[in-house]
């Protein structure tokens, strides 16, 4: 199956392309606004499905938002109409269509062309109002105000903000791009389709700023907001791909002396924290219990051996634990417990905590397996 994708190169265009060259058994083919009517003419006639993405949303003169999202919406037509094609076409819209400005009413008529298509060529034909859609490889202070204050943000550059209350609604890039590649295993009735998409985000530009900025903070707070799913998630992934290239890590502040050293890696909101820890040969570590605080551990290199005793027992329980074998080992509360390097090299303890550190609370208290 050879699909075309006008607008190729644009924000939706790459990551449609993504997605497309990862489909068995299907060949994109692609236009671009530098590419020539004949090329138009020749990728038009060998697809068997049009991604109609190509548009014009910020141009220099009013003229050009007609040019760019009506009148090339007609050459292609004319094309497939001439050639006796009713190849069925997706057409990235907007919202705006709605309004009377003149982009609103560019993809308005835009949207006239195909329905005409549809009904004069028995085609079909899918229009997608888009909100505002968000994701990596958008463009700063061009295709939306999240793709430029991620840019922003990460490059230590001020936001602006009118009114932190102004309501948006938004669609993740990855969402319209699923919606948009089911369109290709569909033999439906001829006509024309205006589809939902989901889910749409409803966010306060003050919400988006504070998640943002927090996502900064993350790298010194080690506190990482919840970026398992949905907006966040999203607006997470969105956020790291505008990081330069030259912060894609970060160093950590620990502590270090003749034992070894302690990092605090990653917090989270509710769901505890992880730390790495380094440890001499010899060196005990521990020493204390818990009353609710849960720990897990696991040696990631070298040997230890990893003592626990119930505070009100004298009976020691006794663990092995080395790199040969993946291993997890619960922290009782209730359970003095210590752990030893019993190795000629150094070791290595990676730990969860089920809560993060408190100093004013951090239920851990001396005594000596």
């Amino acid at each position: 199956m050879k699909v075309l994708v006008t607008g190729s190169g644009g924000f939706i265009g790459k990551n449609l392309m993504e997605r497309i060259g990862r489909m068995e058994g299907v060949e994109a083919l692609t236009f671009e606004k530098d590419d020539t009517p004949e090329t138009l003419e020749k990728v038009a006639l060998e697809a068997d499905f049009i991604f109609h993405l190509a548009g014009v949303n910020r141009p220099e003169k009013p003229e050009e938002f007609y040019e760019g999202n009506r009148d090339l919406t007609r050459q292609l037509v004319d094309i497939l109409a001439r050639n006796g094609k009713k190849t069925p076409i997706l057409m990235s819209s907007s919202i705006q269509a709605e309004r009377n400005n003149d982009y609103g009413k560019s993809k308005r008529e835009g949207e006239e062309v195909l329905k005409a298509y549809a009904k004069q060529n028995d085609a079909t034909v899918y229009i997608y109002r888009l909100p505002n859609v968000f994701g990596k490889w958008s463009r700063p202070n061009y295709n939306t105000v999240i793709a430029t204050w991620c840019y922003n943000i990460a490059r230590d550059i001020p936001i602006q903000i009118s009114d932190e209350n102004v309501e948006l609604s938004l669609v993740y890039i990855d969402d319209v791009v699923g919606h948009f590649v089911r369109h290709l295993e569909e033999n439906g009735k001829s006509g024309v389709v205006y589809p939902d998409i989901s889910p749409v985000y409803k966010k306060s530009l003050g919400e988006i700023r504070d998640l943002l900025q927090a996502f900064k903070a993350s790298r010194e707070t080690l506190l990482v907001p919840r970026v398992g799913q949905g907006f966040e998630r999203a607006l997470y992934a969105t956020y790291l791909s505008f990081l330069p290239t030259d912060r894609f890590s970060y160093e950590l502040q620990g502590h270090e002396d003749e034992r070894g050293t302690f990092y605090e890696f990653l917090k989270t909101i509710d769901s505890g924290q992880f730390s790495v820890s380094t440890t001499a040969p010899g060196i005990t570590r521990g020493n204390h219990y818990h009353n609710t605080k849960n720990e897990k551990f696991l040696v990631v290199k070298g040997k230890a051996s990893i003592k626990l005793r119930q505070i009100h027992s004298d009976e020691i329980i006794e663990y092995r634990a080395s790199d040969e074998k993946m291993e997890v080992f619960e922290m009782i509360p209730g359970y003095t417990h210590d752990i030893t390097n019993i190795g000629d090299e150094e070791m290595i303890l990676l730990i969860w905590a089920n809560e993060t550190y408190d100093p004013e609370n951090p239920d851990t208290y001396f005594l000596k397996v």
